[in-house]
């Protein structure tokens, strides 16, 4: 199937979660209004570098734009809503000013819920992680998430840099992206220069 993505370093979707999106460049905004005249999905990316052209990870996922805002400068606020991860099966040479891949969809993760054991080891670990960096949690409300929702949740948002996000949004089980999660917040300890994200270089 063809896909219009939107590459952005640092910025990962998953299925049933939701991504907010300012979108400025003016090829973007061609993106968008060409998705919304369309069938309002676009495909979001990671470049491998954060350059012109750079080449894509294999890996990415189609939002739906649920909200948006068109603003007077031609700008749009948007929320990309994640329905399926796709894998990269070559880029098209294409005439609009955004790119566009040729991909193909991968079905939903039917691996198992975690362990108890996994799901209290993965949030002792989370605790102790924004404990060291000041962040503030409802920790009820944590509770009440499903595994689906927090593992994948914690790994659209957490403060990791790009390669492994990536390798979050790859990970094949639920399982195995929460045994990565923890590595990472593990982790932590390694900073990336001043900026404070954690980093596998």
């Amino acid at each position: 199937m063809r896909i219009s993505i939107f590459p952005l370093s640092g910025a990962i979707l998953f299925p049933g979660l939701h991504l907010p999106l300012h979108v400025f460049e003016p090829r973007y905004r061609a993106l968008v209004k060409d998705a919304l005249a369309r069938d309002r999905r676009i495909g979001m990316i990671q470049p491998q570098r954060p350059e012109e052209g750079a080449p894509l990870y294999r890996i990415g996922c189609i939002g739906k734009i649920g909200e948006v805002e068109a603003l007077d400068d031609g700008r749009f606020n948007l929320v990309l809503e994640g329905e399926s991860r796709f894998r990269l099966l070559r880029e098209l040479d294409a005439t609009t000013p955004f790119r566009q891949i040729e991909g193909e969809l991968i079905g939903h993760e039917d691996g198992p819920a975690l362990s108890p054991v996994e799901r209290a080891g993965f949030e002792r670990e989370a605790r102790r992680f924004a404990k060291v960096h000041g962040y503030a949690v409802d920790w009820e409300a944590v509770t009440r998430l499903d595994d689906e929702s927090l593992i994948d949740g914690v790994s659209q948002i957490a403060p990791f840099d790009p390669a492994a996000k990536q390798a979050l949004l790859e990970a094949p089980t639920l399982a195995a992206r929460c045994e990565l999660l923890v590595q990472l917040m593990q982790f932590f300890a390694r900073r990336d220069g001043d900026d404070g994200r954690v980093t596998l270089q």
